[in-house]
Formats: structure tokens, sequence, C-alpha cells
């Protein structure tokens, strides 16, 4: 495993620790727990993982992990009789599609520099 990877890692695992036993997660503390369990990582990793988790709830991006949208809805077939009911499901699927746009675009607020 490359430093860059283990740096990453220690420093996730660093801020987990430190989430799941209510402490504030912060750079000094996410040092210090990599320095404990003797992982070398660059300097920046520490401060760059607790500036991005002071601005996002940790539980929020726990539970998101892996959720990247599923599938797209899928339409039935309308009976025969219910054309015109098929065609107005068509602009709820699609209005759907916005709102779930939306909703992860407004979830990914945050950037390296905030």
């Amino acid at each position: 495993m490359g430093t860059l990877v283990a740096g990453e890692l220690a420093c996730t695992y660093a801020a987990l620790i430190l989430h799941d036993d209510r402490i504030s997660i912060t750079a000094e503390k996410i040092a210090a727990l990599v320095k404990s369990a003797n992982v070398c990582v660059e300097s920046y990793w520490p401060s760059l993982f607790a500036k991005l988790l002071e601005k996002v709830n940790v539980d929020d991006l726990i539970t998101s992990v892996g959720s990247g949208g599923g599938g797209a809805p899928v339409a039935v077939a309308a009976p025969s009789g219910a054309a015109a009911g098929a065609a107005a499901v068509a602009p709820a699927v699609e209005e759907k599609k916005v709102e779930e746009k939306k909703k992860i675009d407004e979830d990914i607020r945050f950037g390296l520099f905030d």
C-alpha cells in the first residue's frame, strides 16, 4: 500500500474513531491518533480532514456511502385504455430525477478550500 493511501486511510479511521467517541474532530486530535498508531502521514492530511469534516455531518456522510443514486426508475407499461394516464406519469418521473439531482448537488457543497 502506498504512503499516500495509507495516510488517507489513517486519517479516515482517526476521524471515525473521534466521531464514534463523540470527540470533536480537529487536526491535532487526528494527528495524535495517527502518531499513536505509528503511521507516517504527510503533515497536511490531518488538517485537510479536520477542515472538511467541520462543515459536514459525519453521520450523513457515513450513511450516504455507496448510495450512488441507484438505478433509474422503471416505467411500467400502461393498459391500452390509459394512454393519457401514462403521459401524466412520464413528467412525474422526469421531475423526480431532477429533484434527486438537485439533492445530490446540495449534499456535495463542500470544497477543498472552504
